[in-house]
């Protein structure tokens, strides 16, 4: 394998009509890059990665909330070796009621499969906390020195890009991130009259090592706002400018330090009216519309 896989074909295996099903290829391929021994998938889908593991004699579990597994609210059934993971893509595709008849489900398991489905969050924070939930939950029953194989895409949604691969809790040793190109897709015979969109044709294979011991290392994101009034890696030109731009008009003195004032950054300089006054002095950014008065040039 390389760091840029790419299947056009998806093989034998799994249920082509069930929409997300990534290409057998793939798993196969992980199979014996890895040498695995034994796989478990418990979003398995419409059965990909139980039919790949089947022909290639490599036993595990294979699961998935249209069979009455849960993962929200039941346990790993087992302590896999390796897992192979493929969660839904927030609402890209709508499985339950959609790819499956979820009343049958229900009524066969006794469950509710819409409320933990994760193509059905009601936004992406909820998407992220349900994903990362599942991710930890899976990769704490891995064996130590076992693989968990999490294929994840980006999201465009009006204009703004929601990313998996960053927003996904990342435990353990993170051993490879590979590009896998996408093929056949439905969005491929949408015509975009954005000509600054840019279609997402890939997605990625997060791979990750479960280590010995009970300790195990996280990398997840967390999400800030940065005021510029308090930052002290933000110059005095963008910090200034930032603040005529916001109110999108000339501004007196006073009022810019009236602004700035009770931050930070000028907290942490004596001298940080002679700062702003030596600054707005740079005529490539700020124009002097009258005695004590600026704005943004």
């Amino acid at each position: 394998m390389q760091s840029v896989v790419s299947y056009p074909d998806r093989g034998p295996w799994g249920n082509n009509r069930y929409r997300g099903n990534c290409s057998g290829y793939l798993i196969k391929d992980l199979i014996e890059q890895f040498h695995i021994k034994n796989m478990s998938d418990y979003m398995v889908g419409g059965g990909t990665t139980e039919d790949v593991c089947r022909d290639m004699r490599i036993p595990g579990t294979f699961l998935d909330l249209n069979r009455g597994f849960d993962m929200m609210n039941m346990d790993i059934p087992d302590r896999p070796e390796s897992i192979f993971w493929h969660s839904p893509y927030d609402r890209a595709v709508v499985y339950s009621g959609n790819m499956y008849d979820a009343d049958e489900v229900d009524r066969k398991y006794g469950i509710d499969c819409r409320a933990n489905d994760l193509s059905r969050c009601r936004d992406w924070d909820e998407f992220v906390k349900k994903m990362n939930y599942c991710m930890l939950k899976q990769f704490t029953a891995l064996q130590p020195g076992g693989y968990m194989f999490s294929l994840v895409g980006d999201i465009k949604k009006n204009g703004q890009l929601y990313s998996m691969i960053s927003d996904i809790v990342k435990p353990g040793k993170t051993i490879n991130i590979l590009i896998k190109l996408q093929h056949h897709c439905t969005s491929d015979s949408f015509t975009y009259s954005n000509n600054n969109f840019i279609p997402i044709v890939h997605e990625y294979v997060l791979i990750s090592k479960k280590e010995k011991g009970f300790i195990i290392p996280i990398s997840m994101t967390v999400r800030r706002t940065m005021d510029m009034r308090d930052s002290l890696n933000t110059t005095w030109r963008d910090t200034v400018h930032a603040v005529l731009e916001q109110y999108g008009r000339s501004m007196t003195l006073n009022e810019i330090y009236e602004e700035l004032g009770p931050h930070k950054k000028a907290k942490a300089n004596p001298h940080w009216k002679e700062k702003i006054r030596q600054t707005l002095r740079d005529g490539r950014y700020f124009k002097r519309v009258s005695e004590g008065t600026y704005q943004a040039a």
